[in-house]
């Protein structure tokens, strides 16, 4: 039945088409959207339409799930490309590392033969060679079959090395012992190439050990000749007379003048007195140029037991403070090692100096040169500690420790002499103040006055009881 309806809509159509002038002003296009609409509410357009919708999307999600299925392959393959890219890149890196590190150039080769030492050139080889040997010691504990195509090679050009660096250094410090040689000349030259010692000290032990003992054994010597020839020069310009165990507090005026007794003290309240003596601990001149014993001599100029300690011990801390960082620049040690470095060389030059002071003070009466001295070694002390510089501390310590009990034996004996006086025998009275007296307030006021910079309890407690004998 609805086959014979639609049969006969077709027909009433065509009927209507032919009556139908399309081309006719009278077509009105809504009748024909009012025709489509009732063909699409028809069931069986509706069912059609359907079937033919679901058929469209079903090929469509078909396609969908291919598309995705590919899309996850190519990134799961752009993802393993990636990987072998990465791998392949990093076996070329090392792999070119390796060659360029096992390939020993012409250049290399020439340079560590043929150029001198002191060639840059020759210099920049060195720092390649010694890389190349430090990573083929690497690769071998690889076991990099690669590396004994080189090895022998290396081990050639590292003999040559050590051979030319070797002559060159002991060649340097055996300039040092030439006469009349500045040795610190010398001696700055080789820290422009510290690196050759750090070489062989990698690379030939041995030879490292050879040299540092050539060095200590040549510097050592040049530093006791030096100081002991300079401090045995020194003391010809001290003063020609001394204070000596006579030259005390409450020994009268009168005692020593005596037929077989030397001539006083021309300045004998020098003794007593610090005068410009103290100018010695002053900054301006306690850094001041060393004394130059025949510059003093050929003007017949003289100078206290103080200003010949000051000049000897700037020289020495001038001297140690250079040495000690040498040591540790060239040689590269720190801490304890270079402490014992440095001992080795400057040792027995500390230990001539404590020798001579030790005999020095045994018979020193002069309490203000001694106590000037005291503190001297307390502002020297202070100096090398700011230029971070400990080399010399436990010299200073020891020579501290020559001179305070020397400086309390001298005040003891000064305390001794106003106990034991004879008031009888201090002379008629006198409107003026005594000279034991001016002694006392004189040498009081010198020691204060020094120790004002450095107060020290041990000078106070000295002074005290002085004071209660006067």
């Amino acid at each position: 039945m609805a086959t014979e309806g639609l049969r006969m809509q077709a027909v009433g159509s065509e009927m209507l088409m032919g009556e139908l002038d399309i081309t006719s002003d009278e077509f009105i296009l809504d009748e024909v959207d009012t025709h489509i609409q009732a063909n699409l509410e028809d069931e069986l357009v509706k069912e059609a339409l359907k079937t033919r919708m679901e058929q469209m999307l079903s090929t469509f999600q078909c396609d969908l799930s291919s598309i995705s299925c590919e899309i996850q392959t190519l990134q799961e393959q752009s993802i393993a490309m990636n990987i072998k890219l990465k791998n392949r890149q990093s076996v070329r890196s090392e792999l070119s590392q390796l060659v360029d590190e096992l390939i020993v150039p012409n250049t290399m080769i020439t340079t560590i033969l043929d150029t001198p030492v002191t060639e840059q050139q020759f210099l920049e080889q060195l720092h390649e060679l010694n890389n190349k040997i430090n990573y083929v010691k690497e690769q071998s504990f690889k076991e990099t079959l690669a590396c004994s195509d080189v090895q022998d090679i290396l081990d050639r050009l590292k003999i040559k090395a050590v051979s030319k660096i070797r002559e060159f250094i002991l060649q340097k410090i055996y300039s040092f012992r030439k006469p009349m040689t500045n040795y610190q000349v010398p001696q700055n030259a080789l820290l422009k190439y510290r690196f050759f010692f750090q070489f062989l000290l990698a690379n030939e032990r041995q030879v490292a050990k050879e040299i540092r003992d050539e060095y200590v054994d040549t510097v050592s010597k040049i530093y006791l000749s030096y100081f002991k020839s300079y401090s045995s020069r020194l003391m010809k310009v001290q003063y020609e007379e001394v204070a000596d165990k006579d030259d005390l507090m409450g020994v009268e005026d009168t005692a020593k003048k005596g037929f077989f007794s030397k001539p006083s003290l021309k300045n004998r309240n020098t003794i007593f007195t610090l005068g410009n003596r103290g100018n010695v601990i002053a900054s301006s001149e306690l850094e001041a140029p060393i004394i130059v014993p025949h510059a003093a001599q050929k003007n017949d100029t003289r100078y206290p037991f103080e200003s010949l300690f000051r000049s000897q011990h700037y020289a020495l801390l001038d001297n140690s403070c250079r040495e000690y960082l040498f040591l540790c620049d060239f040689f590269m040690v720190t801490g304890n090692s270079a402490q014992d470095l440095f001992n080795a060389i400057m040792g027995k030059t500390l230990s001539m100096f404590l020798k001579h002071m030790d005999t020095y003070v045994a018979d020193c009466y002069d309490s203000i040169a001694v106590f000037l001295s005291i503190h001297i070694i307390l502002r020297f002390k202070t100096m090398m500690t700011k230029r971070n510089v400990p080399a010399v501390d436990k010299y200073w310590d020891t020579l501290l420790e020559i001179l305070w009990p020397r400086f309390e034996f001298i005040l003891e004996l000064n305390t001794q002499s106003i106990r034991t006086t004879d008031p009888q025998k201090l002379g008629a009275l006198d409107t003026r103040p005594h000279y034991v007296t001016r002694r006392y307030a004189e040498f009081s006021s010198a020691i204060v006055s020094i120790n004002e910079t450095h107060p020290n309890e041990k000078a106070h407690s000295l002074l005290a009881q002085l004071q209660v004998s006067v």
